[in-house]
């Protein structure tokens, strides 16, 4: 019985410390991606955004965005001109405001709207929030495939955010992305985002081709970089509330 005992004791520590190890793996492994997402001082791009609904139709958009470090971030639609001027920014501390013109006013996005789709994209707010992934996630597991990783990470806020966890499958070349699979509040996957193009501009490695895919509804979102640029010399002052109703 003693040696039983000893036995099951053994198992548990082993099982204990093989969790431990998953779980830092999988904090390096998050680090490391998101030094590499987070790379450049601040970068402005030009977007081209198509929408398609279920039947596979499309409605196309395009924005400007811009962000600043791990904390700031501005996209404003310019095309169609029923969209233009719709504007989004993302502030430290999980601020987020929104900017409609036609009720030429801002507003605060509050935590329980973070989940809703923004302007009509598969994109919610919380997607779209400048903010790394390991200040809003913490590491579960990870592991090791022929050409990349695959980590598993759950939200450290719970309560605001849509999802139970996500599953993210790196390149093994550069730690950046290549797929994100969403999971809702009773496990299920239902939102898939695919980097279909990954470049080198510069120093710097960048997704110029992404999709959002909403598996309940059938619908998804594709942003294009029409033109990217690094390194502005952006300042907090480019990203206020006045320069989102601007």
């Amino acid at each position: 019985m003693k040696r039983i005992t000893l036995t099951i004791i053994a198992l548990v520590l082993v099982t204990v410390t093989a969790n431990t190890v998953f779980a830092q793996n999988a904090a390096e492994l998050l680090k490391k991606m998101d030094n590499v997402i987070y790379a450049p001082k601040d970068q402005k791009v030009k977007l081209k955004i198509i929408i398609y609904d279920k039947n596979g139709k499309q409605k196309i958009r395009k924005a400007d965005s811009k962000q600043m470090g791990t904390d700031y971030r501005l996209m404003r639609f310019t095309e169609p001109a029923s969209q233009r001027g719709i504007a989004f920014l993302s502030l430290p501390n999980d601020v987020m405001y929104v900017y409609l013109p036609a009720f030429k006013k801002e507003r605060r996005v509050a935590g329980k709207v973070k989940t809703q789709n923004f302007a009509g994209t598969d994109f919610s707010y919380e997607d779209l929030e400048s903010k790394p992934y390991t200040q809003k996630y913490d590491p579960i597991s990870a592991k090791t495939t022929s050409d990349g990783y695959v980590l598993e990470v759950k939200p450290k806020d719970t309560k605001s955010s849509a999802y139970s966890k996500l599953v993210i499958t790196l390149f093994k070349n550069n730690y950046y992305p290549k797929e994100v699979k969403y999971y809702d509040k009773k496990g299920k996957l239902f939102k898939i985002m695919t980097n279909k193009k990954i470049e080198k501009k510069g120093k710097y490695w960048t997704a110029t081709d992404f999709i959002m895919q909403n598996l309940v509804k059938k619908t998804k979102t594709e942003m294009i970089f029409e033109n990217i640029t690094f390194d502005n010399g952006f300042t907090k002052d480019d990203f206020t509330v006045r320069k989102l109703v601007q």
